[in-house]
C-alpha cells in the first residue's frame, strides 16, 4: 500500500484518485473512446495536467480491466526515429510477459534486429531486460516491437506524450510509418498527447497528413473553479485545517486556473502548516514561488531582444490579449509597428514563452513569470 504524500497538493507524479482533482468528463471521454476502438488526440498547454490525466485514466482502466496493460512514453527529449523506437521498446518489451522460461525464450527468439539480454536483478527479485538498438536498424526494430505488442494478444493502451516531436525527426516519412503501424493494432488503444496545439491540429486535421481523422480530439482546459475549490478545501479539511474560499479564489484568479501553478501555490500554502490559510497567506505563497525563480526570470529578460521583451511585458500587463496588433494596444504600450510586433509574437511563441489560448488570446505561458513581469513594469 502506497504511503500518503506528506503534502497532498502534488506538483509531479500521480498518487491515486484522492489527490487528483476532477477531470471526470475528460477521463470518461478517454475511457469511452478507447473502449470503442477509437484512438485519441489529446492536446493541452504544458503544465495543464495532461500527464496526470493520462495516469488517472490508467488507474481507472486497471481497476476496470486488471488484465489490460498501460504504457506511458514521453518523447519530448527524442531526436530521431531511433530514439522513439528505443523509448517504445524499453517501455513495453518484457512487460507483456510473465518471465517464465517459455516467455524468455519467446522474447529471445522474436527480435531479429536486436537481441534482448536478460539478467537477474536481485533488488526486485526478477529478471531485467536490456538491449541495444542500432540506429541503422531503427525502422526494422520498430516494426518488430509493434508486431511483438500485436501478437501478445493482450489489451494495451499506449500514451505517447509530446507526440508532435516526431515532426522534428530528420528521417522522412515518420508520420506515415507510424500511421501504418497504428492502424493495424486491433488490441491496442493509442493516446497521442501533445502540448503544441497548432502542430497537433495540423497533424490530425489536415487531409494531407497521414494521421488525418485517425483519432478523436480532446482538448484539456482549466479545471472549473468550483470543482477545484471544493477539492482544495477538502484536502485542507482532511488535515484539520482551513483554506478560506477567498484565498483559493485569489490563487485561482491570479494564475488563471493553470493547473500546475495553482497546485504549486497550494502546495506552498499547505507547507506552512497554518491552521487557517487566508488571502494574505495565499499572496505570500505566490510571492515565494515567484521569488524562487527570480534569477531565471532575470536571465530570460537579459537574453531577449528589446522588441520581444517589450511585447512580453505588454502581454503580462494585460494578462491576455485578443488583438495584439490592434492600434490601441500598440499605442498603449508604445510597441511601434504592427509588423514588428507580429514578428516578436512569432519568436516568443517559438520559444514557448507565449501561448495562444482557445479563444485566440495571447498570454505569457509561465504564469509566475507573467506576474513577475507585471510587477517589474
Amino acid at each position: 500500500m502506497k504511503a500518503k504524500p506528506a503534502n497532498p497538493f502534488l506538483v509531479s507524479g500521480y498518487q491515486g484518485p484522492g489527490f487528483f482533482c476532477d477531470r471526470e468528463d475528460e477521463t470518461g471521454q478517454l475511457a469511452t473512446a478507447l473502449a470503442n476502438g477509437r484512438n485519441v488526440c489529446l492536446t493541452s498547454p504544458r503544465r495543464m495536467g495532461k500527464t496526470g490525466l493520462i495516469l488517472h485514466l490508467f488507474h481507472r482502466l486497471n481497476a476496470d480491466a486488471p488484465a489490460a496493460r498501460c504504457f506511458y512514453i514521453d518523447i519530448f527529449a527524442t531526436q530521431s526515429l531511433h530514439d522513439f523506437t528505443a523509448a517504445l521498446a524499453h517501455a513495453v518489451v518484457g512487460q507483456l510477459d510473465d518471465y517464465s522460461d517459455a516467455a524468455i525464450r519467446r522474447i529471445g527468439s522474436f527480435f531479429k534486429s536486436f537481441r534482448p539480454t536478460f539478467t537477474f536483478d536481485s533488488q526486485i527479485g526478477a529478471p531485467s531486460l536490456s538491449f541495444d538498438i542500432k540506429p541503422s536498424e531503427a525502422q526494422r526494430s520498430l516494426a518488430e516491437v509493434f508486431e511483438y505488442i500485436k501478437t501478445s494478444g493482450k489489451r494495451c493502451v499506449i500514451a505517447i506524450d509530446e507526440f508532435q516531436q516526431i515532426i522534428e525527426y530528420p528521417e522522412k516519412g515518420v508520420e506515415a510509418l507510424l500511421r501504418s503501424h497504428a492502424q493495424f493494432m486491433p488490441n491496442v488503444g493509442l493516446v497521442f498527447a501533445g502540448s503544441k496545439k497548432h502542430l497537433m491540429e495540423e497533424m490530425f486535421s489536415s487531409a494531407k497528413r497521414p494521421f488525418y481523422q485517425s483519432a478523436q480530439k480532446i482538448g484539456l482546459k482549466e479545471i472549473p473553479a468550483d470543482a477545484y475549490r471544493a477539492f482544495a478545501l477538502g484536502l485542507f479539511n482532511q488535515a484539520g485545517r482551513e483554506l478560506k474560499p477567498a484565498a483559493f479564489d485569489l490563487i485561482y484568479d491570479e494564475l488563471s486556473g493553470h493547473t500546475w501553478y495553482v497546485q504549486m501555490t497550494l502546495n506552498r500554502a499547505y507547507a506552512t502548516g497554518k491552521k487557517v490559510t487566508s488571502e494574505t497567506d495565499a499572496q505570500e505563497a505566490i510571492a515565494s514561488a515567484i521569488e524562487c525563480e527570480n534569477a531565471t526570470y532575470k536571465a530570460y529578460c537579459e537574453m531577449l531582444p528589446r522588441g520581444q521583451l517589450s511585447v512580453l511585458k505588454a502581454l503580462a500587463a494585460e494578462r491576455e490579449v485578443l488583438a495584439p496588433l490592434k492600434s490601441s494596444f500598440l499605442a498603449k504600450h508604445a510597441l511601434g509597428a504592427a509588423s514588428s510586433v507580429r514578428q516578436a509574437l512569432k519568436a516568443l511563441e517559438d520559444k514557448a514563452l507565449v501561448l495562444r489560448g482557445d479563444a485566440g488570446g495571447y498570454f505569457v505561458y509561465d504564469r509566475f513569470f507573467g506576474l513577475w513581469l507585471s510587477q517589474k513594469s
